[in-house]
């Protein structure tokens, strides 16, 4: 038996005005979806527990079977992981986003204007973070270089006491005064973030994207506070070998800690232009090495959401359907082995807020061995109507593989 779980991060949605009042899963062609679903278990399931933050983290985890009360300990170790950083028990981590602010004076009166500094490159970025670590990585801080606008930074002997850390993709468009700490813990870390706009400004790479009429990375922006994570084994866990294939660092690295297999995609981007064909091919050649789960995992929805790009949002679903989804069908179809595919959000990113929510996602699972009394097409309404819904996030895993 294999298994695939097809992850379109903040896919599901609130009716949207500019498409007509429908939901982009709504407005959507998704060809290869909406025929499984026909045949499929369709339902709602609760992936954010009540009393934790909406986060792709805490979302993917419980997707995966992991309950986030038992494991999660921040977002930033996760990708700290991803990255290669060897944590100690004493060090705290946070998320370092590079971001585009408003030049205004003082620094609480800049607006956010673009939480991934124009989707800098991964190449621009490693020389942002190179700087600030030469001009702010002394003792007990240092800067670790990931992909495009998200890196980390450890702390030697930090805390998680630090107030509210606000994501920066939650205060697009907004002022960020009143979204800075105002914990006395908090306090050194809100400092790194103003002394790095000092410098940041004036970078080469800045200048020469200003030219270029990009948006500069003038800012670092600290967030996802956490400590050296403790995720079970996935094979000990469920009996079975796994993947995680995702352009993101927070995946990849829930898969490392999960002792499951994380290849890397050339071209893989995290937005609509990734290389959503050579992610399906990765899904493939993993399941040929010998693994019985592939968790394909695409970003793009969820950006789209948070910049409130209605028609790329639709864009998004609709490619990984017809241009991902296709090759993983064709090869599931062909290989001899009975399957199981799982189809879901993790968390919805309505376009309205520009933001996650908790509200919960529509599932479908489908086998092919059985046919499911389905819907006619794959929507968060549709999914609704069927009844189905599964309050513990976790337990999606669990029915998936027939546990």
């Amino acid at each position: 038996m294999k298994y695939l779980v097809l992850l379109c991060d903040g896919m599901a949605d609130t009716p949207v005005e500019a498409l007509g009042g429908k939901t982009p899963m709504q407005m959507a062609k998704k060809v290869n979806i909406d025929t499984l679903a026909k045949t499929a278990k369709v339902g709602m399931c609760r992936t954010v527990a009540k009393g934790l933050k909406p986060g792709s983290d805490v979302a993917n985890l419980s997707v995966m079977g992991y309950d986030p009360f038992d494991c999660y300990t921040g977002r930033s170790p996760l990708e700290a992981a991803s990255i290669g950083i060897d944590l100690k028990d004493s060090d705290v981590t946070l998320r370092c986003n590079i971001v585009t602010l408003s030049d205004d004076e003082p620094y609480e009166n800049k607006t956010m204007v673009d939480y991934c500094a124009g989707d800098i490159s991964t190449e621009e970025a490693k020389e942002i973070i190179k700087t600030v670590d030469e001009r702010l990585g002394n003792s007990p801080y240092k800067f670790y270089s990931g992909v495009s606008y998200r890196h980390c930074l450890v702390v030697d002997g930090g805390t998680t006491d630090l107030g509210n850390m606000t994501p920066p993709h939650d205060i697009s468009g907004r002022v960020i005064g009143e979204y800075l700490s105002k914990s006395e813990n908090a306090a050194p870390l809100i400092s790194l973030m103003k002394q790095s706009y000092g410098f940041l400004k004036d970078h080469p790479i800045n200048i020469e994207r200003q030219k270029r009429g990009l948006r500069p990375a003038n800012s670092i922006w600290l967030w996802g506070e956490g400590t050296k994570p403790s995720i079970e084994n996935f094979q000990k866990k469920f009996g079975i070998k796994a993947a995680v294939v995702s352009a993101v660092d927070l995946l990849k690295g829930i898969g490392k800690c999960a002792g499951m297999k994380t290849p890397e995609v050339q071209g893989a981007t995290g937005y609509i232009d990734t290389d959503f064909e050579g992610k399906a091919n990765a899904g493939v050649e993993a399941f040929k090495s010998g693994c019985d789960l592939v968790y394909m995992h695409f970003e793009a929805p969820d950006e789209c959401g948070h910049r409130a790009e209605a028609e790329n949002k639709v864009k998004a679903i609709e490619y990984i359907d017809s241009r991902a989804f296709t090759i993983l069908l064709d090869y599931l179809k062909s290989c001899g082995d009975d399957f199981r595919i799982l189809v879901m959000p993790d968390h919805p990113t309505p376009i309205a807020t520009k933001t996650h929510s908790s509200e919960p996602v529509p599932f479908m699972i489908y086998d092919s061995r059985t046919a499911y009394a389905g819907v006619p097409t794959f929507t968060e309404e549709t999914a609704k109507a069927t009844g189905e819904f599964i309050e513990h996030g976790p337990d999606v895993m669990k029915i998936l593989l027939e546990k």
